[in-house]
Formats: C-alpha cells, sequence, structure tokens
C-alpha cells in the first residue's frame, strides 16, 4: 500500500462496503405494523419438506431446525394432514399416519416459532386411505367406465362429496385449534381427471354427488362424460367447476379469517388466496430454463395483489422423486425468482437429514444467505417493461405453450425487457394493459368479449398488437375489426413451403435471404381489409432429388400483415412463428418478430442497450427498499439489473455457467443516480449519467449478479 492512490481507492472501496452493509441493515430495529398480515412483507425463504409417511418416525425437530437455519430459511411448509394426519388427530374420517410417534407437528411448530420461523402445514384433500375408500366409497371418484384412480392404498375424492364439502373443513380447523399455524397450504386442489403419477387420464367425473349438484347448477342437466369445448354442456360444465372450487375456496377462506386474520392461505389458484404456488420442474423436452420468471412474471403482473412463491421442485420426476435436478438448474430458477419479485422457494422429498441427493445444498445455502443479506432490495418491485406478452392460461401446456414459450424466447434472447399477463386477467387490468406501448398475443384464443374490448380500446389509445397463429380465430369479427383479416385456413401444414421476406427496408436482418422455410401451421388468411402485407407465401414445389427440386410460386397469400390504427399499429401473423423458434432455434424465424416489432414500436429496443449475449438473463426493475417504513409507499428509490447467467445452459444439460468480462449496460433513468454499487461483488460500479439514461460497465458476471442503481 506504498502508492498513494491504491490507498486511496481501498479506502473509499471499504468505505463503500461498509456504507453498503449499513444499509441493507439499518431497519433491523423497526418493527412492521402487528395487523400487517406477515406475508405482505414479500420476503419469503421457504423449504418444504414433503415428507413420505415413513420419515414421521425419524424426523427430529432440533435437527431439522438447525438445518433450516443453516439455510437462512424464515417459513417451514410441511405436512399436516389430509390424505393422513400427521398429528394425533380424534377425527375419525381422518386416517393417520402409522409412522408418526409422539406429535411431531407440535414440536417442529414450536421450536420453528421459537426462532422466529414461520410454518405453513400442507393438506392434501385429492385422496383419502381405502379404510376411509371402504367405509364411504360413495365420497370417491368415478370415471365414465366406472374405474377409480388408486394410488397403492389411496383413492380419488370427488370434490362435490362430503369428505371434502364437510370433513376437509373440520380437518382443517382442527389443526387450527390445536397448533399455532402461520399459513395453510392446499396441494392438488379441485377436480382430478388424471393419475398424474402414473400419467393416465380417467375421464370425466360421474360420481352421484357430482350428478345432482350439476342438476341443480345447469337446470337439470345430465353430467357431460367427454370433455369436448364445442359440446355446450361441457361448456357449461366448465363453468360449473368454476363455481364449485371459488364456492368451496369462499368458504375455506371465512373459516380460516374467522380463527386468525394472520393464517395465510396457499395454492396454486388466485380467489380467496393470499399466496398463490407456483412450481418449477422439468418434466418434459425441450428443457425450458426460464421457467421462473416465466412463472413469477405471470403471476405478479396478473394478480398485483398477491404475494407470490414459485417453488423449485426438487425431483425430476413423479416416478424419480428420489433424484433431484442439477444444481445449475435449481440455481437459475432461484435467481430468477428473487429476480422477478418473489420470495425463494424450494420443496424437498423429505427432511434434510439423510436425504438422497444432497447436491443442490450448497446452493440453497448461498441464495438463500444473500437474499436475506439484501432483504431490502428485494419483494418490492415495478416493471420498466413497455412490452407485454399475454400467456395462454396460468398453467401452458401444448401447442400454445410452445408458441407462448418461443416468443418469450426471443425476447429474452434480444433483451427487450417485457412483462406477462394471463389471458384471464386482461378484462380485470385495463388500466395496465392500456400504458403499454406494444402487447403480443401468442395463440392466443377464447378471450372473453371483455378483454377483446379492452384490447380495442388499447389500440384506440395507442397500444401496438402483435398476434401470431390462432389468435382470436374464434372471433372473426374481432380479427377483422384490429387486424383486417378473415381466416381461410387456420389450420394449413406449412412444411416445405416458404416464406419470402421481399421488403428488406422491415426485414433489415434478413437482408441476405430470399427464402425463409417453414414447418408447422402456415395459416391462410384473406389479408384485404390490411393496410399492408408481407411475407409472400411460396409453395410447397417439387419435392425430390436435387436434379427435380424448385417450383416454389407465389400462392397469393402472406405470412404477415398490418392494419394501420389512427394511434396504432396490429401485426398479424397466422402462422406458428413461436413454435417453430421454440423448437427448432432457427434465427431467422425470431428475425422476423425483432424486425416487426423495430418496425412498427421501435421504442422496444431503447429499454436497455447492452454488449451482453443472449444467454445472459438481463431484468431491470425499479425498487422501493423492502422495510417497515416503506410498506404504504409506492414511489421507487433506484433501479436494479439482475443478471442470470445461463451460459452453462446447454439445451439438454445444466453445466457450471461460464464467467462473462466487460459488459455494459444503458438504461433509461430520470434520475441522476446517488450511487451504484454491486450486490454478490459488493463493489462500486463506475456509471455516466448522460440524456435520460445510466450507463454502466461491469468487470465480471458470475452466476448472478445485481446492479443497484440508487437515487
Amino acid at each position: 500500500m506504498k502508492n498513494p492512490l491504491c490507498l486511496m481507492k481501498y479506502l473509499f472501496s471499504f468505505w463503500l462496503l461498509l456504507l453498503i452493509s449499513q444499509n441493507a441493515f439499518t431497519q433491523k430495529n423497526l418493527s412492521w405494523p402487528t395487523d400487517l398480515p406477515w406475508w405482505k412483507k414479500n420476503n419469503l425463504r421457504v423449504i418444504q419438506t414433503n415428507l413420505p409417511a415413513y420419515e414421521a418416525a425419524t424426523l427430529h425437530p432440533d435437527s431439522l431446525l438447525k438445518d433450516l437455519k443453516a439455510c437462512s430459511a424464515n417459513t417451514l411448509l410441511i405436512n399436516a394432514g389430509g390424505i393422513m394426519a400427521f398429528y394425533p388427530t380424534k377425527l375419525p374420517f381422518h386416517y393417520t399416519n402409522p409412522y408418526m410417534k409422539g406429535n411431531m407437528l407440535k414440536d417442529v411448530i414450536e421450536r420453528c416459532h421459537r426462532n422466529g420461523i414461520k410454518v405453513i402445514v400442507r393438506f392434501d384433500f385429492s385422496r383419502v386411505h381405502e379404510s376411509i375408500f371402504k367405509a364411504h366409497p360413495d365420497w370417491c371418484y368415478i370415471s365414465p367406465k366406472g374405474e377409480r384412480i388408486i394410488n397403492t392404498d389411496m383413492y380419488v375424492v370427488s370434490i362435490n362429496a362430503p369428505y371434502v364439502q364437510d370433513c376437509a373443513f373440520k380437518i382443517i380447523e382442527e389443526v387450527i385449534d390445536n397448533y399455532g399455524i402461520d399459513g395453510i397450504f392446499l396441494n392438488m386442489p379441485g377436480y382430478q381427471v388424471n393419475n398424474p403419477y402414473e400419467g393416465k387420464y380417467h375421464g370425466i367425473d360421474q360420481n352421484e354427488y357430482d350428478k345432482k349438484r350439476f342438476a341443480e347448477y345447469s337446470g337439470g342437466q345430465a353430467l357431460p362424460t367427454e370433455e369436448n369445448k364445442a359440446d355446450a354442456v361441457f361448456q357449461k360444465y366448465l363453468a360449473f367447476k368454476k363455481f364449485t372450487v371459488e364456492d368451496w375456496s369462499k368458504r375455506l377462506h371465512a373459516l380460516v379469517k374467522s380463527k386468525s386474520n394472520q393464517i395465510a392461505i396457499c395454492t396454486y389458484m388466485d380467489k380467496y388466496v393470499d399466496i398463490i404456488r407456483h412450481e418449477s420442474q422439468t418434466n418434459s423436452l425441450p428443457y425450458w430454463p426460464y421457467s421462473a420468471s416465466d412463472n413469477v412474471g405471470n403471476a405478479a403482473n396478473s394478480f398485483p395483489d398477491h404475494i407470490i412463491s414459485n417453488s423449485s421442485i426438487q425431483q425430476i420426476s413423479f416416478q424419480s422423486r428420489y433424484n433431484a435436478v442439477e444444481p445449475e438448474e435449481v440455481s437459475i430458477r432461484l435467481y430468477e425468482n428473487i429476480a422477478n419479485g418473489s420470495g425463494l422457494d424450494i420443496s424437498m422429498m423429505g427432511d434434510m437429514r439423510g436425504y438422497e441427493d444432497e447436491r443442490n445444498y450448497g446452493v440453497i445455502r448461498k441464495i438463500y444467505a444473500h437474499h436475506k443479506k439484501y432483504e431490502p432490495y428485494f419483494g418490492k418491485y415495478t416493471s420498466t417493461a413497455k412490452v407485454a406478452v399475454i400467456a395462454p392460461g396460468a398453467w401452458p401446456s401444448g401447442a400454445p405453450m410452445q408458441e407462448y414459450r418461443g416468443i418469450q424466447l426471443m425476447l429474452r434472447e434480444a433483451h427487450i425487457p417485457f412483462d406477462i399477463v394471463e389471458d384471464a386477467q386482461i378484462e380485470h387490468l385495463a388500466a395496465k394493459i392500456k400504458k403499454y406501448g406494444l402487447v403480443i398475443l401468442p395463440d392466443i384464443t377464447y378471450l372473453s368479449q371483455a378483454s377483446v374490448q379492452v384490447l380495442k380500446e388499447a389500440s384506440r389509445q395507442g397500444v401496438h398488437l402483435i398476434a401470431t397463429n390462432h389468435t382470436l380465430f374464434d372471433n372473426p369479427e374481432a380479427l377483422r375489426d384490429l387486424f383486417g383479416v378473415k381466416i381461410i385456413n387456420k389450420d394449413h401444414e406449412g412444411s416445405g413451403f416458404y416464406l419470402t421476406p421481399d421488403k428488406k427496408e422491415v426485414f433489415k436482418r434478413l437482408d441476405k435471404q430470399k427464402m425463409l422455410f417453414w414447418k408447422f401451421n402456415l395459416g391462410l388468411y384473406d389479408m384485404s381489409g390490411a393496410d399492408k402485407t408481407f411475407l409472400p407465401i411460396l409453395s410447397k414445389g417439387r419435392p425430390g432429388p436435387p436434379e427435380i427440386i424448385g417450383g416454389h410460386e407465389p400462392t397469393g397469400y402472406f405470412g404477415m400483415s398490418i392494419k394501420e390504427h389512427p394511434s396504432s399499429k396490429a401485426v398479424i401473423l397466422p402462422i406458428n412463428l413461436g413454435r417453430l423458434y421454440y423448437i427448432h432455434g432457427y434465427e431467422q424465424h425470431k428475425n422476423i418478430l425483432l424486425d416487426a416489432i423495430d418496425y412498427i414500436y421501435p421504442e422496444a429496443a431503447k429499454q436497455l442497450f447492452t454488449n451482453a449475449p443472449e444467454r445472459i438473463e438481463v431484468i431491470v426493475k425499479e425498487y422501493l427498499k423492502n422495510t417497515p417504513e416503506n410498506h404504504l409507499k409506492n414511489t421507487p428509490e433506484g433501479l436494479i439489473i439482475h443478471l442470470v447467467n445461463l451460459t452453462g445452459f446447454s439445451g439438454n444439460t445444466y453445466f457450471a455457467p461460464l464467467p462473462v468480462y466487460q459488459l455494459t449496460f444503458k438504461v433509461p433513468a430520470s434520475f441522476k443516480p446517488k450511487r451504484v454499487f454491486t450486490m454478490v461483488a459488493s463493489k462500486p460500479v463506475p456509471y455516466v449519467w448522460k440524456n435520460g439514461y445510466v450507463e454502466l460497465k461491469l468487470d465480471k458476471l458470475e452466476d448472478f449478479e445485481g446492479i443497484v442503481i440508487e437515487k
């Protein structure tokens, strides 16, 4: 330290680190309001011990507590009842875990509470033990073929039968009255038509209680036996299912809140729920490394009044519960959780002692400790995105899911910030939708009339629209009014056809290509009501050996059109653009979307400038410190740039991410920063503020970083 300049730099860095550390902890002596529900702090660090029955004999409360504390957990989620009681129940219809010794649940709760750890207890009312089934077979599911859904000695129940409609409430009340629980988690709520543990579909429940209640609801109609969306009776049945589930949830909410408003209700739905739980799982190909960002972004934007807890599921599959997913994948999930505004949540198969796959323990301890250290900088975010992507439901599946994920993938790789909004919530979030500059609808069908009206009003107020594939196919009037098109053939197999990016002033990224191959759906639409058409479709031509190929001629159809509204533009691409990119990953298909965005809404690309590689996920949020004195405030205190390094993801395997150096970022900022620093490296970051932007450079990124830009 003989060099004075080095000494000054050292002292400045030491002072800044001390200041950062002090700021992160200055609020410890302040208390949250006593009437504020505890989960509203949005600082969850959940560990779920998904206990097999036999672990009730070996779980030691003191060991469990030690493990929770070592992982910086502040919430435990543990089995209580439903399928079996993990406590000494007095109810004759509640099967008791035969391995249970003493009162394990009581001992665990008492030790957790003495150490400031909240306890949410798990109920699963989807099944009963065969002893209950034999006494009450009318309580259980029966398929149209007369089959039961059975897992060893557990039988699936019917939601409208007395076990769920009456006994479940007595079980929950028994636990609340005898144990000081902080929340209840409902696993597998609602109607069961599948045996997910064996991958078998059984059909609509034909239980007599279901038949009777549906007849009362529908005015005497018979319960349908097939899931057919074109059937008016089945549509009535879908409404019936929604009504009965919400009715049950409403009754549960009334019961729980009559006991205490400090008991949280947590499950996978949104009505009469305090914490919406989601899950990141690895159960299908191609793997989706953005699952946590997808889940949290969808739920947080669609249900802004709820707390979101997205659980990283340790197991590879239902058939492979004793093998955990890779540590690098768990790391990505957990970092994406906190970067998008959720807490941390991981689901273990059993207690942490004697676990069959302990590879993720280090990752859990590391990331949970990071969240605890910088807790004030997490959980109170506002999005800066000007683009919204509409999601086909909370749990997308099938081809619509692939289209949706493909569009997401294009935007994430291009570093275009965006929000996710569930399709069914559009009508409830009109003001939010109208604030975006661009709304993208990837294969979004079956929108309510109220939702369509929101989109029409947003378009009139200047919001641009881009729709792909089958979007609004079931609403010809909306297709005509918004996009100026009419369907000729919405399900046209596109294999062998080509698109022509002939207008190079629009398709600048495709300047060296004249023909773009196609696969999957290539809808044929009458675009005469639009103002401009693009991407002429060429016919299949002649398949065969090289000597005879060719003959690709214009079909008169186009793959894209634009309707000019007075204040906005509406683009339709009636093609499986996202699905094709999600499955095959050719950049030419991504470039179609990016060029279309540049053409109608160039501002999208001005929200973030970076040299970061495509596999660096960049999530920008406005933040307000998540501290007691700020719980009623909403004025941001700065920006955070979260960086999740996905360079280790190879498509089929998760390796350790490669370190990336000399990253640059430029983001809009209406204020001159007071200071800029990194969370992980705990270093000051040099920056420049000019022309309404903050420009900064990060020397090195490993697995994750959070760059705080403080007002």
